[in-house]
């Protein structure tokens, strides 16, 4: 049966799974990382941050979403080792904590809501990075819901993913260094 929404267990549980993902490829995200400088180290920089989030959350039992999500972002920015995607989940922790489950529309919106954050807390958002592909994975989510307002937590996750990927094929075109390079943002791939 299908997730119509996410509690603060499930939301735990997400964010360990990522951080276990992130951490699986990481080597493969520093290989992607050329801009905006050619360090090799997003990869590695994605794991801690998301593994410190992973060892708060493990610290909960039966969270709320909000708590969840308020410990997922602080414990982020504490461990952060890059800007954009801890600026975009704490936006997003802001959304999620109105509500004690997120139905597949709350999450889209929270996802709109953690971009919007992030636009604004980056001087200079540069296109063909993880800012591009979290806002056209948003928008294009966002108008999924607004058409089709019965969609599962489930099922909004998967149109994020969906339309993430597409968003991120396309970052190699966006940028000049990432086109030079013949690769997909590291940040947006992670």
């Amino acid at each position: 049966m299908a997730d119509t929404k996410i509690n603060g267990a499930l939301f735990q549980s997400m964010v360990t799974e990522g951080a276990l993902a992130i951490t699986e490829q990481k080597e493969q995200i520093n290989e992607l990382n050329v801009f905006p400088v050619p360090d090799g180290d997003t990869g590695t920089n994605m794991s801690m941050t998301m593994t410190a989030a992973m060892n708060e959350l493990a610290k909960l039992s039966e969270p709320t979403l909000a708590k969840a999500a308020d410990t997922t972002a602080s414990a982020l920015l504490r461990g952060a080792r890059g800007n954009s995607g801890v600026i975009l989940f704490r936006g997003m922790a802001k959304k999620l904590r109105e509500t004690e489950a997120a139905n597949g529309r709350d999450l889209a919106l929270a996802l709109r809501e953690g971009v919007d954050t992030a636009y604004k807390a980056v001087m200079k958002p540069a296109e063909g990075t993880i800012l591009t592909v979290s806002r056209v994975a948003a928008q294009k989510t966002v108008e999924q819901c607004q058409a089709d307002d019965s969609l599962s937590a489930e099922q909004v996750l998967a149109a994020i993913v969906e339309h993430g990927r597409a968003a991120l094929a396309e970052t190699v075109h966006q940028n000049p260094v990432l086109e030079k390079a013949g690769v997909v943002d590291a940040g947006g791939f992670g």
